[in-house]
């Protein structure tokens, strides 16, 4: 009998979660199975991988075959290590102490590397929520400075002599003149065009 350590999938549509099972190779995926090991979530950020290591230990040393999606969990959880290093200690290359010395130091790692990666996605989701919420200082709305008024007052300021600013000295006229400015250019636009219409109408 082919036994295969594969996924059963199992909750609603676009909300999957999956059980991780022994089942015969012949069973419907989501039919019959000889033993549950595990479960699989990969709505959560990160996915959340639950395997009983013995067990799958125990079916993988039988002979079990783990289908490639498994196998890649059976990696990450440090399963198939493990497996590689008791077949190390049967062959008599290493001492049951020394396997399981190395099995724990890579799960040591395994778990900083992702604690870390889960400490990264809570800060990202708490800065999300800060800027949802309107607390974050860099996502306030910034004040805008008219600079097309500011660039005029600077023209002005230097086609006038520099004793004219100073006896003027209070800014408001200085603003003043800068909303008079527009008026008398379109009246200018205005006697320049006239003179081209009688051109054009004489002929």
């Amino acid at each position: 009998m082919a036994v295969k350590i594969r996924l059963q999938r199992k909750g609603k549509k676009h909300k999957a979660f999956y059980h991780i099972v022994v089942a015969d190779a012949r069973a419907p995926r989501d039919g019959r199975f000889i033993e549950k090991i595990g479960s699989y979530n990969p709505l959560t950020i990160p996915a959340t991988i639950e395997i009983d290591t013995g067990k799958a230990n125990d079916w993988l040393m039988k002979g079990a075959q783990p289908t490639d999606t498994v196998r890649a969990m059976l990696r990450f959880k440090g399963v198939l290590y493990k497996k590689h290093l008791l077949r190390g200690v049967q062959k008599g290359v290493l001492t049951e102490e020394a396997a399981t010395k190395l099995y724990e130091e890579l799960v040591a790692q395994k778990e900083a590397k992702f604690a870390a990666r889960k400490a990264i996605t809570l800060a990202a989701k708490a800065v999300a929520a800060a800027k949802v919420a309107g607390l974050d200082s860099s996502s306030a709305p910034k004040k805008r400075v008219p600079k097309v008024e500011v660039a005029e007052a600077v023209a002005e300021t230097e086609e006038t002599p520099v004793e004219v600013v100073t006896a003027e000295a209070p800014a408001a006229p200085a603003v003043e003149e800068t909303v008079e400015t527009p008026a008398e250019t379109p009246a200018a636009e205005e006697t320049v065009e006239a003179p081209a219409d009688a051109s054009s109408e004489e002929k």
